[in-house]
């Protein structure tokens, strides 16, 4: 049994890890403005297929390609997992797009939203399609955060896709992965496998029309497109190593970092409008969040005590 000392040693590594995916998430948005002369859907289909093989090469350092192996054998024979793993990569494959196209369309604030959001969205998604049920906390941060979403409608003049897309795009793939049950990192290369041979496609139809930035414009693009592969796979990595040795509730408040981060640098560094409309909207939204965070931390610690008691 380890002591409390390696307890808490093991719960300060898991937060300095996961906090540091978050990080990672959250400036994510610096690389894609990077690439903002190459079209989304281009930077897409090489962030898809250089995933891929990064993850190849690392599943290979890290001795688990033949575990990946043996995952892909047990899904051909299972038709449930294999249309859960096709349905995955595709709704991560749209979140992406998304989001570097909103990134690289100078609307990184509604992309913030996004993500902010996304735990209610899950909640929701899991009383629809799972048949949970609602906490009157749950109920309380879903209307503020409607609210929220209400008043953004109403400022834009047109519903806040983006925001909405991301949230429910990632809280279907959440739901997706239940089924699929695999360590991240082969989780990903899974995904990444799925719909690599479509990117090489798509990037093979750009070159024939001659609209294809790589190998086409400079070194740096090329070298940006490439390690978009890394880019997209370590903070996943960290993330997976962190969150595995800290609360699920330490991991519900440490995910707002990444949102947060980013609305800092659309407002901040790249000069986007945070207007009192939005500040407004925010605000439910963050009440919501907070509503939200408070309650699921506080189930969680009655669950660990009844379990504890138990034991």
């Amino acid at each position: 049994m380890k002591g409390v000392a390696g307890i808490r040693t093991e719960e300060q590594s898991g937060i300095i890890y996961t906090a540091f995916s978050y990080f990672l998430w959250g400036i994510l948005p610096i690389y894609w403005k990077w690439l903002d002369h190459v079209p989304a859907d281009e930077i897409l289909a090489n962030r898809i297929f250089w995933s891929f093989w990064f993850m190849i090469v690392f599943l290979i350092v890290i001795k688990k390609f033949p575990e990946f192996w043996k995952m892909i054998k047990g899904m051909m024979q299972t038709k449930k997992k294999l249309a859960a793993l096709a349905t995955a990569s595709l709704l991560v494959s749209l979140n992406w797009f998304i989001y570097i196209w909103a990134v690289n369309t100078d609307q990184m604030v509604e992309a913030s939203l996004g993500y902010y959001i996304n735990p209610l969205v899950s909640v929701l998604l899991g009383v629809f399609i799972l048949r949970e049920k609602m906490t009157k906390a749950q109920v309380i941060s879903f209307i503020l955060a409607a609210v929220g979403v209400l008043v953004l409608t109403a400022s834009y003049g047109r519903f806040p896709w983006i925001a909405v897309g991301l949230a429910v795009s990632f809280g279907l793939y959440g739901l997706a992965k239940k089924l699929i049950k695999v360590d991240s990192d082969i989780g990903l290369t899974l995904e990444t496998m799925t719909t690599a041979p479509f990117a090489l496609i798509y990037l093979i139809y750009l070159s024939s029309q001659g609209n294809i930035s790589l190998f086409h414009l400079s070194a740096g693009t090329d070298w940006l497109l490439i390690a978009g592969g890394a880019v997209t796979a370590v903070p996943l990595l960290y993330f997976a190593k962190g969150a595995q040795r800290i609360p699920l509730y330490m991991v519900g408040f440490l995910q707002y970092i990444a949102p947060t981060l980013t609305l800092i640098l659309g407002v901040f560094f790249y000069g986007e409008p945070f207007t009192q409309t939005h500040l407004v909207a925010f605000a439910f939204i963050w009440s919501a969040l907070t509503i939200f965070s408070v309650s699921r931390m506080k189930r969680v610690k009655r669950r660990t005590k009844a379990q504890e008691k138990c034991a």
